[in-house]
């Protein structure tokens, strides 16, 4: 990168040395490194970084004939579960057919289940297409939809429509409220709490606004957990730099498959009341639970069940996304937010602000919709569904297990069982002579993970993209393949990481 931005520099400073033509001067580009918005150039985004970049050049190398010691770049660096091999939900697709097409409500071959679904997404779109935009905070019936979802998950407790935005996946809505927070100049910039490891989309984002990062470490020892008293650490440490506003979690983890204890989110809830923090809930894996003993709280709920004093006054925004959970819909863009006590005016801010864009996907809202209100047990795709549903996420409970298992027979590596979400986070012991050798040029577990890549065709991300504690080692691989794909990859990480340790021992 350095060598990069020199050559760059090179080629400017040679631009802008240039002779005037016909009397008016060359002075190089408008837009250049070094007068470009340097919050950009902060941003790092490791789950398509270097690493990615290079597994597509070698899969065009492959395509070419270019021999090597694999036939194919197996990509386990993505929660992308359809280009893993994960079918999609056939009434999904089948709805978003129908509305793609209206013609086909007359085909006999779709349920009439099916065919009613996409009839009342159709009428609730301008000119009954989904070609048409929506309004901004996105389609009524879906936001309905939407509300009555979250009150059936958390058995009751009311959702107001009005206070749902949909949005284009989680992700769109996570950057929107950062950005409604983020204010102030030197001391005052507002300090935003992420966790240590974190999908690197936060720190990206903290970046991109100008605003602080606060890290607090999770406890790899003890699963992964967050204690309250390492959120106590970090804040205090930070009320020195900046002005600490937001406490972000993500939970099932991601990229540490996690699944935090009610008394954990109890803890979060307290803590973020005493210190008037603003939370921010990442809660797409909510389906994806997975060990024994393990259970999906959502904050809402437990919000609500500790009573008025934090229910009325704990302002917070939740996201959920049609990308995971069983129905791995990452290109349709779909996912929503929803806002609790947040102050009318900035409420009327948010609106403003997400009307720039004028609207999420329909399709994705479409989505959306067939996720919140899926097949009822009375209507005729109902079995098969259930039946879809449930291979899915048994077939990646398997998985779970699985990976935990082989990961944990191999010297050097140590995996923490995989509760939640669709990633692992191994810990790697890598030899002093590798650290001492990538150190001349990048992280070791780049370093490593570059070599994996190189030695044996799989693509996985460095810890240290996603942040580690110091002198540890890491990478995440996504536990989405096919079974019998999957043990490839893990048989292949364990031959590698045995090879590396006596190559640099």
């Amino acid at each position: 990168n350095h060598e990069q931005q020199q050559r760059a520099r090179a080629g400017r400073a040679e631009t802008m040395s240039q002779p005037a033509v016909n009397g008016v001067s060359c002075v190089g580009k408008v837009l250049t490194l070094d007068n470009m918005n340097p919050n950009v150039r902060k941003v790092e985004y490791a789950v398509r970084g270097p690493i990615v970049q290079r597994a597509m050049q070698i899969e065009r190398e492959l395509k070419q004939g270019v021999k090597k010691p694999f036939t194919e770049v197996i990509k386990a660096n993505i929660g992308d579960a359809h280009a893993m091999g994960q079918k999609p939900i056939t009434f999904f697709r089948q709805v978003l057919a129908l509305c793609s097409y209206p013609e086909l409500l007359e085909d006999n071959n779709f349920p009439e289940d099916a065919k009613k679904r996409a009839q009342r997404i159709l009428d609730s779109c301008g000119g009954h297409s989904i070609g048409a935009y929506s309004t901004s905070q996105g389609i009524e019936c879906v936001r309905q939809d939407v509300a009555r979802y979250i009150e059936r998950r958390d058995g009751g407790i009311p959702s107001n429509p009005d206070n749902i935005y949909l949005s284009t996946g989680a992700s769109d809505a996570i950057v929107t409220i950062l950005k409604l927070l983020t204010c102030g100049e030197g001391h005052t910039r507002t300090g935003v709490m992420i966790p240590i490891p974190q999908y690197p989309l936060y720190s990206a984002t903290v970046a991109d606004q100008g605003a602080v990062q606060i890290s607090y470490y999770l406890d790899e020892d003890r699963c992964w957990s967050l204690d309250v008293q390492e959120l106590r650490r970090a804040l205090d440490a930070a009320k020195q730099h900046c002005n600490p506003r937001v406490l972000c979690i993500i939970n099932p983890g991601n990229p540490t498959g996690q699944v935090q204890s009610r008394q954990c989110i109890e803890d979060v809830i307290r803590f973020a009341k005493e210190e008037h923090l603003f939370l921010m809930a990442d809660e797409v894996y909510q389906d994806n639970v997975y060990a024994e003993g393990s259970k999906f709280h959502s904050f809402k709920k437990v919000l609500f069940d500790m009573g008025p004093e934090y229910s009325s006054t704990v302002e917070m925004a939740s996201f959920h996304s049609t990308s995971k959970c069983y129905m791995g819909e990452c290109g349709f863009r779909g996912g929503y937010m929803e806002v609790i006590n947040m102050d009318p005016e900035v409420k009327a801010q948010l609106t403003k602000l997400v009307s720039v864009r004028l609207c999420p996907p329909v399709p994705g809202q479409a989505l959306l919709d067939l996720v919140v209100n899926p097949p009822q047990p009375d209507e005729p795709s109902y079995t098969s569904f259930m039946k879809e549903r449930t291979d899915v996420l048994a077939a990646l409970a398997e998985k779970a297990r699985l990976t935990e298992e082989i990961f944990n027979t191999v010297p050097g590596i140590t995996c923490n069982p995989v509760q939640g979400a669709m990633y692992t986070f191994p810990r790697i012991t890598l030899p002093q002579k590798a650290i001492i050798k990538a150190k001349e040029g990048q992280e070791p577990d780049m370093f490593y993970c570059m070599r994996l890549l190189e030695e044996k065709g799989i693509c996985l991300v460095p810890g240290s993209g996603f942040g580690q504690k110091e002198g540890t080692f890491h990478f995440r691989m996504t536990i989405l393949p096919p079974t019998d794909k999957l043990k490839i990859v893990l048989e292949r990480i364990c031959e590698f990481h045995q090879w590396f340790t006596q190559e640099f021992s």
